[in-house]
C-alpha cells in the first residue's frame, strides 16, 4: 500500500507519499480500505516529533478515518460488522494511508444520510466532544458552554453538539467570517478573541454569572481567563495546549468557586475505554447526525498525496471545520 511517512521530525516538507508494507489485523482488528482521513493538530505534533503513537499503535498519521472493511482479524467474526461494510473509525494513527487495522471496539457506521467520505470528519471531533463535554464535564440541558476554537474541527462539532442537547452556546474565534459561521452553526454569542477579552464577554453575556462548561484547546494562556469565565461550580475541561503547558493556578478562585479543571486527550486511553466512547457515541449522537441536527463541516478535500499542502492550511488556520484527504484523488475537487 502506500502511506504518508514522516521522514523527519519537522515541517511538512517531510511529509513522504511512498510504498509501504500492507498491515495486518491482529486480533479484535478489523482492515479497512481508507476512503478518508482528516487532518488534526495531532497530526501536526507527531510530525514534529511531539506526539509519539502509543504503543502498539500504527507509526503512520492519522487519528480518525472512513471506508470499508476488507479484511476480518481474529475474534471479530461475531462482532457484527461483515467485509464490505461502509464504516468510520476512530484511530490511534495509522489514518494517512490507503488499509489501516482498526480495534473493531472503534468502528463506527457510516451514519444515514452522510456520504462516506465525509463521514471521516465525525469519529475523532464526535468522541473528543462526547467524553470531554458530556461525559467528563457533564454539561446538561439549560447550562452554558465555552467552546474555544468555535470554527475548528472540534469546535463545529461541539457547538452543534452541545445545542443538541439544549446548552446554551458562547464560542470564540479569530475573524467575523469564522465567527458568522459559528452562528449559523448555533452559537448564542461568538467572540472575536483577537479584539476581546473574552472573560468579561462572557460575565456580561450571562450577567455575571459565567458559564458552566468551558471546552479549550489553548492551556497555559488560557486558564486564568477561564477560571474567570467560570460560574459557580463551573468545569474547565482542558484537550490542547496551544498556548503552552504552564500557568499559574489561583486555587483560592477555584474554592470560593468550587471550580474543577479536568486535563485529557484520547489518543492515550485504554482500549475499552475508548470502545465504550464509541459505543455511547453511536447510540447517543450518530441519531442526531442522522437526522441533520448534527453535521459535518468540510472544509476542504484534498489528496492523500497533498497531505502537506493540508497540514500548511491547518496550521495558518486557514479553514473551517475539518480538512479531508482521499486515497482516490477522483473524490477530490
Amino acid at each position: 500500500m502506500r502511506a504518508i511517512v514522516v521522514s523527519a521530525p519537522g515541517g511538512p516538507e517531510n511529509l513522504d507519499w511512498r510504498e509501504v508494507p500492507d498491515p495486518e489485523p491482529g486480533p479484535g482488528e478489523v482492515l479497512v480500505e481508507v476512503a478518508a482521513t482528516a487532518v488534526n493538530r495531532g497530526d501536526i505534533s507527531q510530525r514534529q516529533g511531539h506526539y509519539p503513537p502509543p504503543p502498539g499503535a500504527s507509526e503512520y498519521l492519522g487519528l480518525e478515518c472512513s471506508g470499508r472493511i476488507v479484511a476480518l482479524g481474529p475474534g471479530t467474526e461475531d462482532s457484527g460488522h461483515r467485509v464490505g461494510d461502509e464504516v468510520c473509525a476512530l484511530l490511534s494513527g495509522g489514518g494517512y494511508a490507503e488499509l489501516v487495522a482498526v480495534p473493531v471496539g472503534q468502528v463506527l457506521p457510516v451514519p444515514a444520510g452522510v456520504g462516506l467520505v465525509e463521514a471521516a470528519a465525525l469519529p475523532e471531533v464526535a468522541c473528543t466532544v462526547w467524553a470531554n463535554v458530556f461525559l467528563t464535564a457533564g454539561l446538561r440541558a439549560g447550562e452554558a458552554l465555552l467552546v474555544h476554537g468555535g470554527a475548528s474541527g472540534i469546535g463545529t462539532f461541539a457547538i452543534q453538539a452541545a445545542r443538541a442537547f439544549g446548552a446554551r452556546v458562547l464560542t470564540t474565534a479569530g475573524s467575523e467570517a469564522k465567527l458568522e459561521r459559528c452562528r449559523r452553526l448555533g452559537a448564542d454569542v461568538a467572540v472575536d478573541y483577537r479584539s476581546e477579552d473574552f472573560a468579561a464577554r462572557v460575565r456580561e453575556e450571562t450577567g455575571g454569572r459565567g458559564v458552566d462548561v468551558v471546552l479549550d484547546i489553548m492551556g497555559g494562556s488560557y486558564l486564568d481567563a477561564n477560571l474567570r469565565s467560570l460560574a459557580v461550580g463551573g468545569r474547565l475541561v482542558v484537550i490542547g495546549l496551544m498556548g503552552g503547558r504552564r500557568a499559574e493556578l489561583d486555587l483560592g478562585r477555584m474554592l470560593v468557586k468550587r471550580l474543577s479543571v479536568h486535563a485529557a486527550t484520547l489518543r492515550s486511553r485504554p482500549l475499552e475505554e475508548k470502545a465504550a466512547i464509541v459505543t455511547q457515541v453511536a447510540e447517543q449522537v450518530w441519531p442526531l447526525v442522522e437526522k441533520g441536527t448534527i453535521r459535518p463541516v468540510v472544509d476542504r478535500v484534498l489528496p492523500l498525496s497533498r497531505a502537506a499542502e493540508a497540514h500548511r492550511v491547518l496550521e495558518a488556520s486557514e479553514h473551517v471545520g475539518k480538512i479531508l484527504l482521499v486515497t482516490d484523488p477522483q473524490h477530490s475537487p
